[in-house]
């Protein structure tokens, strides 16, 4: 079975490049996403394939720590971020493009499914499959409305 799956597309008056620096600059992600209280990066180096964080945000009313790991990058266009939890593996896939000079767009794809050599998906993960993809759905517009809001905010290159 797999888990629901949530795609948001957000256009940016920024160009790519400034987009990528604000999606991985993991130290200023509590300063750009306002559902995110603390980082904490767990591997030095630049940005890339197991890069590790500790990310505590606010879901569903309450706080939540998640280990995060990026599994596949291909900077400066695309990168997946994958945590494990009670048997349920969550994917972020950002993407990033450049549509013209200053414009970009974002799109970030969120999924939810049991992990492999896991235990049967649990209740949370048919409740979400269920009720939660339109909160997963505001979650991640306000995450890229927070970056774009930052990105813009910085004015042109």
């Amino acid at each position: 079975m797999d888990g629901p799956r949530v795609v948001v597309e957000r256009e940016v008056a920024a160009p790519a490049e400034r987009v990528w620096r604000a999606l991985t600059d993991l130290e200023a992600m509590p300063r750009v996403l306002s559902g995110v209280e603390a980082v904490q990066v767990l591997t030095p180096g630049p940005f890339g394939v197991d890069t590790r964080w500790r990310e505590t945000r606010r879901m569903f009313g309450a706080r939540a720590t998640q280990e995060m790991r990026v599994s596949a990058c291909e900077a400066p266009r695309r990168y997946v971020a994958e945590a494990f939890d009670s048997g349920v593996r969550y994917a972020s896939e950002f993407r990033v493009e450049e549509r013209a000079p200053g414009r970009s767009v974002v799109r970030m794809a969120f999924s939810a499914s049991p992990a492999p050599g896991g235990k049967p998906p649990g209740v949370f993960l048919r409740l979400l499959n269920r009720l939660g993809t339109r909160a997963a759905a505001r979650a991640v517009a306000r995450d890229l409305a927070d970056v774009a809001a930052a990105v813009e905010a910085a004015g042109p290159d």
